[in-house]
C-alpha cells in the first residue's frame, strides 16, 4: 500500500471510530492491568491506544504493522497522550518477541489483508502465552471462514464468540 492509499485508509478508520468506537469492541476483551498485548496490524492505533490505557503503566502494548506510516501514527498518538507503554514494530510477519511473552493478541480488521496468514498465525501462536487469548474480528470474512481459517492448523480453538469479537485460546502443541 502506498502512502496516499494509507492516508485515505487512515481517514476512513477515524470516521469508522466515530460511528463504532473501538472501546465498545474492547469491552468484550478481558484485558487487565499489567498484561502484555500485541496489536497485530495496528493501523493508526485505534486499538493500541485503548489497550495501552487498559494495561496501565505496568503493562505493555506492542503495535505492529507493515506500513511505516502506521508505525509513525501510533508513535505520534502515544506521544501526544503521554503513553510510554507502547512499542512499535515494523514487520509483515515476525514480531521479534520472545516465546510465550504475550497475554493478548489483537488481530482486528486485518486478517483479510495478510499475504501469509498461516505464517502469521504460527507467529502469534509462538508469542502467545499458554493461557493467552487471540481476539479476532474481521468484517470481510464470514463466520465459517473465520472458524476454518483460524482453527485449521490446530493452533487455536474458539473459546467464546462475543457480539464484536471472537476469542480463541492457544492449543498447546505436543
Amino acid at each position: 500500500m502506498n502512502n496516499f492509499h494509507f492516508k485515505c485508509m487512515a481517514v476512513c478508520l477515524k470516521l469508522r471510530d466515530l460511528f463504532l468506537p473501538r472501546k465498545v469492541i474492547l469491552k468484550e476483551a478481558d484485558i487487565k492491568p499489567g498484561f502484555v498485548v500485541l496489536d497485530y496490524g495496528c493501523g493508526v492505533g485505534s486499538y493500541s491506544i485503548l489497550a495501552a490505557k487498559m494495561v496501565g503503566e505496568k503493562g505493555k502494548v506492542y503495535a505492529l504493522d507493515v506500513h511505516p506510516l502506521a508505525v509513525k501514527a501510533v508513535q505520534r498518538a502515544a506521544s501526544k497522550r503521554g503513553l510510554k507503554n507502547i512499542e512499535t514494530i515494523l514487520s509483515d510477519c515476525a514480531t521479534g518477541l520472545g516465546n510465550e511473552s504475550v497475554d493478548v493478541v489483537l488481530l482486528c480488521d486485518t486478517f483479510h489483508t495478510l499475504s501469509q496468514p498461516k505464517m502469521v498465525l504460527k507467529e502469534l501462536h509462538r508469542v502467545l502465552k499458554d493461557d493467552g487469548v487471540l481476539l479476532f474480528n474481521d468484517h470481510h470474512l464470514k463466520e465459517d471462514e473465520i472458524m476454518s481459517r483460524l482453527t485449521e492448523e490446530g493452533l487455536f480453538k474458539l473459546s467464546k464468540k462475543g457480539r464484536w469479537i471472537y476469542s480463541f485460546v492457544k492449543q498447546v502443541q505436543k
